[in-house]
């Protein structure tokens, strides 16, 4: 065990920990000749496409050291704040980090948060100056606010580059040196915690864990704790790039285990895995809940896919564990699923994990939070609105709750007055502001969630120049003044566009949908009205105007009456079209609404 170091890279996004892991898979050989490519474990097309991490990696490394060889495992994670579920499972099953700061761009917001989710942890922090090669680098000005933050050495801060592979030997020293030792009983009854897992089609689900305590050989008989299910081990083994299987996986280290089980639902992910007979009693805690911010009704976009939907979402819920999902239905798509997500890229890369990975073609509806409703007959009992469809009748409404949170942002001195009026704009009230240096400051607001839901975390990103960060609390529900704003497309109510919203931005959001639509809708042979409502008065209008097929081409010359007559003939015609005409709202409407300032 004294040879084995777990430990994770972490920093703020597109600082580099995915170049930096590929350097030291090469300096380590871990890698062949043949193996290497750019940004070697994001395996997703997805994750390639877009250069950014969205799963976390492991994979097993030997390097020899001072005569001695050592076990070093790395689990590589995401660095956008959506994904910050993956970041809090790596922590809890390693020892040490490697903190990554760009030499060009210095401590953002996202280092910030994952830092101090790795000192709760009580994790060794290796902090490390990456991209020093840029010639927009500022070493010594990134070295001093790193000193600042972390309160370290600056001699203990290494210089690198993830390009170039300078630094590369100081870092694999500096975790053999400074990173202990995993502690643990190798002779107490098992005890490891799954802190990921996939489903392979032909195997079932392979479940990721790092053991505590004990050991987990080849063929025992093994209970996963929160469920109670007992199974046998038919593989276990180390994660180098491919799997390796061996007779057994010792206390300290990291490894994959397959047992065959073929329902999705019985992995959780955090959960302890131990012997079936005389195992320990204790589950291994330090697991957050997660917080979805965003909840969206995800259908198939054929009715008859909904069984096959729930299946896909079961095997990403494996992959993914910050999914959560129940059951709805709605009267314009039929049934589906109402999904919780960390936030709007979260639910972008579901929609399109959903269509490469399983060939699901789905609609998403406009994103909202959950609301109580109360009416005049009963005043004392709420009703939960998920969906603006299930709101009651306006005239017998009483009150509508909304949940608030306490949002805590962090960011610089220079922009706390963009990033005050962004908060009052989404009707936050503030409660308090503390200089936690000079440079830094933290801003406490009381605000509705469902403001967040939209766009708020991009346009903070934007007024503070991507160095905000954003964390939040509930704090329950308060009475707010909301109404129901309904699209009506030629003349027909979309349910899936509607929306709750707060009375005095209702004109507003109604005309900017409205307009949003109006350019999205494909144009038809008649005229399409789009319509925002609010119960039966409409608030907002635009129209698509008619594809014209000139059917006065052929009247050349002769009396004007010949083209008048064909002229009322086509409006008729149109006039008939547009009572039994039936207008396809693309998908892109739907998420267009979504980003309505841009």
């Amino acid at each position: 065990m004294k040879n084995i170091r777990n430990f994770c890279i972490i920093a703020h996004i597109d600082h580099g920990k995915s170049t930096l892991a590929d350097r030291l898979l090469d300096f380590t050989k871990t890698i062949t000749e043949r193996e290497k490519q750019d940004q070697l474990l994001d395996n997703m097309d997805l994750e390639r496409e877009r250069g950014i991490t969205i799963k976390s990696h492991a994979i097993q490394m030997e390097y020899e050291y001072k005569g001695e060889t050592y076990i070093l495992n790395l689990i590589d994670t995401p660095g956008h704040v959506d994904f910050s579920y993956e970041v809090s499972r790596s922590i809890a099953a390693c020892e040490g980090a490697l903190l990554i700061v760009d030499a060009a761009q210095s401590i953002q917001a996202q280092t910030i948060s994952n830092l101090y989710l790795a000192l709760e942890n009580d994790l060794e922090i290796i902090p490390i100056l990456n991209k020093i090669d840029l010639p927009s680098a500022n070493p010594e000005e990134v070295k001093d606010d790193i000193v600042d933050l972390l309160g370290c050495d600056p001699d203990e801060i290494i210089p690198a580059s993830g390009k170039t592979g300078l630094g590369v030997e100081q870092i694999l020293e500096a975790i053999i040196e400074r990173i202990p030792a995993p502690k643990g009983d190798p002779e107490a009854p098992l005890q490891a915690l799954i802190f990921d897992s996939v489903y392979n089609p032909f195997r079932g689900v392979e479940t990721y864990f790092r053991v505590m305590n004990g050991k987990i050989s080849k063929n025992d008989k093994i209970k996963f704790m929160s469920s109670d299910k007992i199974y046998q081990a038919d593989e276990v083994g180390t994660l180098k790039l491919n799997q390796v299987p061996k007779p057994f996986v010792g206390c300290g280290d990291v490894g994959y285990l397959i047992t065959g089980i073929k329902d999705a639902r019985e992995v959780k992910v955090g959960d302890t895995i131990t012997f079936a007979q005389n195992g320990c009693t204790e589950a291994i805690d330090g697991f957050e809940d997660v917080k979805p911010m965003v909840f969206a009704g995800i259908y198939p976009v054929d009715t008859e896919d909904y069984e096959e939907l729930r299946a896909s979402m079961e095997k990403l819920q494996l992959n993914d564990a910050s999914l959560v999902f129940t059951p709805e239905s709605s009267a314009a798509l039929g049934f589906g699923f109402r999904c919780g997500f960390l936030g709007m890229l979260h639910l972008e890369i579901i929609q399109e994990r959903l269509e490469r990975e399983f060939d699901m073609t789905v609609i998403t509806t406009v994103p909202n939070v959950s609301y109580l409703a109360y009416t005049k007959k009963d005043p004392e009992t709420p009703i939960i609105v998920n969906n603006p469809s299930d709101l009651p009748d306006p005239s017998k409404l009483d009150r509508v709750e909304e949940p608030y949170i306490k949002a805590s942002v962090i960011t610089k001195a220079d922009f706390v007055g963009q990033v005050m009026s962004l908060c009052i704009e989404k009707r936050g009230q503030i409660t308090n502001q503390t200089y936690l240096t000079p440079e830094r400051v933290e801003l406490n607001f009381d605000m509705p969630l469902a403001e967040i839901v939209f766009d708020f975390y991009d346009r903070l990103k934007t007024v503070s120049k991507g160095y905000a960060s954003f964390d939040y609390s509930p704090i329950g529900m308060r009475a707010s003044n909301l109404v129901k704003v309904d699209v009506l497309i030629n003349a027909n109510s979309v349910d899936a566009l509607s929306a709750l919203i707060h009375a005095d931005n209702a004109y507003n959001i109604g005309k900017k949908m409205c307009e949003k639509l109006r350019e999205l809708i494909p144009r038809q042979q008649f005229d399409i009205p789009i319509q925002a409502a609010i119960g039966a008065k409409i608030i907002a209008r635009e129209t698509i105007k008619a594809l014209r097929k000139d059917v006065t081409a052929k009247c050349y010359g002769g009396d004007i009456s010949r083209k008048r007559k064909l002229l009322e003939k086509q409006k008729k015609g149109k006039k008939r079209m547009r009572q039994i005409g039936n207008v396809e709202v693309p998908q892109s409407a739907f998420m267009a609404v979504l980003k309505l300032n841009d």
